[in-house]
């Protein structure tokens, strides 16, 4: 037919044996995770149907009457695709699928017909599903998921209030004309039956309707335009985007048609009257309006069952970072975990000064901001309006909001930040930032007041030792060689600093300068061999010094017996006998590794029992940090609790073990060419600082 040669060509690769799945219209095939979706098919656009192919539906929109005429035309089966219930972060138009249903049956809103779904509940399952479905259900309690989860938690202080003193009756509408209700057996005329009979089953209390959110938006009508004058004195709309299980919360019972909030609402336990006739209604688990089907629907089955057969048995589940199919604890937790990350974001946030090529990095680390404006100046901020800064940056002193402060992470990139390298980690600070030890950090909050659990201290031991196996640091740069001295009785390590560096501005004690650490360390250790290895950042030329590096390291070999530039600081880590350091993050590095370090300055890590300090006694931060901790405390605080991950797979938040994973990755395979246009902003870079230096050597 016109329609079979008017389709974009799209066919499988030579070779690949899979069945062909048809997918007849240009929508479906661009669903970008389908694919990973269903493996074992081939997803073309029909002409090479043949022995075991199939036709793809989408539910049953408009455009499903194509794939069944072909289907029927062409003898072959009929899957219908809908999304899963546990679906992504953003809603559907900014986000594709995570998770889908396949169904060969029907479709599992459409109460007319059986469907796979329908079946699954009303098939016996033994304990162990119901066990499973029972620790799901929790799971999906305890991280507060819903279908989409991009909407932040709590309630308005309103209606906060409201519900302290008279909790409400929760009625949700839905879009008119959603597919869901005519496949429920409903009508419009049931919404307004659903609201009256809230109204008069709870006479006493507040009835809260929830309206969709692109009613309000005016993208779409809901069936309630309006309300009668004694509706209206006892109905609350609720038109913001709040997230289901803050309503859940609250509410004493729940009224739908057929949405999916009338299931999220039996896994938090809430009553649930159903006015159509959903995949969950029917099974003695609601109250409901309609009849069950004839001859259907006539098992028991509890809301552990029913959430094994829904989120456990039905769907396919998708692993963003992986790119293959996972299990829907799996999905689950990277869901919780954008949820955590998010929650953490303010929105608005306005980022200030931030330069080009580190806008679209913060972008994607406050993605949980749904308003993000980038300023130059002070002068444009909106003074009670959360502001982000980098590092140690003076809080404009305009502002009344809260104040971020943003840093590299302690697990960065496979290159230096100052050579433009995109960082996997980020650490936001709403309280100081990590390297000044003048005040406290939310680093330094957690290592002082965190409990650190078995399990969390488990998990940071595991995460160190994949770091060391791994020869993992926080840049990962160098490829020469080099091995611990013969004879040598005992071997230090000296890492230098970039001395403008605001880790030394405000982290140094006494000692301030490279060349005073390394007079220090060798009359700490006179009998050492005192290993110097320059900041990567100075060698690279990409940081304002006084003097070359060349010139300023023959300075320097008075002080110490050998200089290294090229090694990997992993290798020297795993041979040296100890590390002395001012603030450097190579002293962290060195404990992961369980080697000694001392330290001249007050680094994070410092004071907390783990290092031999030599800053004065009265430094303000060995008064504040008073608590020993064991190393994997503070491995916990400072690598899983304090940073922010985003995988370089999914641009999505990730864990740090994750994060380990993609770096190794990334070592493996290797920095892609440098683009053009950034080795020219570099040599400017470097030509700048070089200029710079000169001046002030005048």
């Amino acid at each position: 037919m016109l329609l079979d040669w008017l389709l974009p060509a799209s066919r499988p690769a030579a070779g690949d044996t899979r069945p062909h799945l048809a997918a007849l219209t240009r929508g479906l095939r661009q669903v970008s995770t389908l694919p990973a979706l269903l493996p074992e098919w081939a997803i073309g656009n029909g002409r090479q149907t043949g022995a075991g192919s199939a036709v793809l539906a989408w539910g049953h929109k408009p455009s499903a009457r194509i794939a069944e005429a072909f289907a029927q035309r062409h003898g072959l089966p009929l899957l219908r695709a809908e999304d899963g219930f546990l679906r992504s972060t953003e809603l559907g138009h900014r986000s594709p699928p995570l998770s889908i249903v396949l169904d060969d049956t029907g479709i599992y809103y459409d109460a007319a017909a059986p469907s796979r779904l329908e079946s699954l509940i009303a098939s016996p399952v033994g304990a162990a599903q119901l066990e499973r479905g029972a620790r799901l259900r929790s799971a999906w309690v305890e991280a507060r998921m819903s279908k989409y989860n991009h909407a932040h938690d709590g309630l308005p202080d309103a209606l906060l209030r409201q519900a302290a003193t008279d909790p409400p009756v929760l009625v949700i509408d839905q879009t008119a004309g959603d597919a869901s209700i005519t496949g429920a057996g409903a009508s419009p005329a049931h919404f307004h039956w659903m609201l009256q009979a809230a109204l008069d089953e709870h006479p006493g209390a507040p009835i809260w309707l929830k309206v969709h959110p692109d009613v309000i938006a005016g993208r779409k009508q809901g069936h309630f335009a309006e309300l009668s004058p004694g509706q209206a004195a006892r109905v609350t709309l609720i038109a913001d985007d709040i997230h289901p299980p803050a309503l859940f919360d609250v509410c004493q019972a729940v009224y739908t048609v057929s949405s999916q909030m009338g299931f999220e609402a039996l896994l938090h336990g809430r009553p649930v009257r159903c006015f159509g006739l959903p995949f969950y209604a029917g099974w003695g688990l609601t109250a409901d309006h309609l009849g069950a089907p004839a001859r259907r629907r006539t098992a028991s089955p509890g809301v552990a069952a029913l959430a094994h057969a829904a989120l456990i048995a039905y769907p396919r589940c998708l692993d963003p970072e992986t790119g293959r199919l996972c299990e829907p604890e799996r999905l689950l937790a990277h869901l919780s975990l954008q949820r955590q990350q998010r929650a953490a974001c303010p929105s608005p946030v306005q980022v200030l000064g931030f330069s080009r090529w580190k806008r679209p990095i913060a972008r994607a680390f406050l993605q949980g901001s749904a308003d993000i404006e980038f300023l130059r100046r002070e002068r444009q901020l909106d003074p009670s309006t959360a502001v982000a800064v980098w590092g140690r940056r003076p809080a404009p002193a305009q502002a009344t909001g809260p104040v971020l402060r943003i840093e590299d992470g302690f697990l960065r990139s496979v290159g230096l930040g100052a050579d433009l390298t995109r960082p996997v980690s980020w650490v936001v600070d709403g309280v100081g930032i990590y390297f000044d030890a003048t005040r406290p950090s939310r680093l330094e909050q957690l290592l002082r007041t965190h409990d650190f659990d078995d399990t969390l201290c488990a998990r940071a031991a595991a995460l160190r030792t994949s770091i060391v196996n791994a020869g993992l640091t926080k840049y990962n740069v160098g490829g020469g060689a080099w091995q611990r001295p013969v004879g040598a009785r005992r071997v230090v390590l000296v890492p230098g600093q970039v001395e403008t560096d605001a880790s030394i501005q405000w982290g140094a004690a006494d000692i301030r300068t490279n060349a005073a650490l390394l007079q220090a360390v060798r009359a700490a250790e006179p009998d050492a061999w005192l290993v110097y290895k320059p900041h990567p950042d100075v060698v690279a030329g990409l940081r304002q010094t006084d003097t070359p590096w060349q010139a300023e390291c023959e300075r320097l070999r008075a002080h110490c017996d050998e200089i290294v530039t090229d090694a990997p600081m992993h290798t020297l880590l795993d041979a040296v006998d100890a590390v002395h350091t001012l603030t450097s993050l190579t002293g962290f590095e060195a404990l992961l590794r369980e080697r000694p370090v001392t330290t001249w300055g007050m680094p994070f890590y410092a004071g907390w029992g783990l290092t031999d300090d030599r800053a004065p006694a009265d430094h303000p931060a060995r008064i504040r940090r008073k608590r020993p901790l064991l190393l994997d405390e503070l491995v916990a605080a400072t690598l899983i609790l304090y940073p922010t991950y985003l995988s370089r797979h999914s641009g999505a938040y990730t864990t740090p073990e994750q994060a380990l994973v993609e770096l190794r990755e990334w070592q493996r395979l290797g920095t892609p060419p440098t683009a053009p246009t950034t080795r020219l902003w570099r040599a400017l870079q470097r030509s700048v600082l070089h200029r710079l230096a000169q001046a002030r050597r005048r």
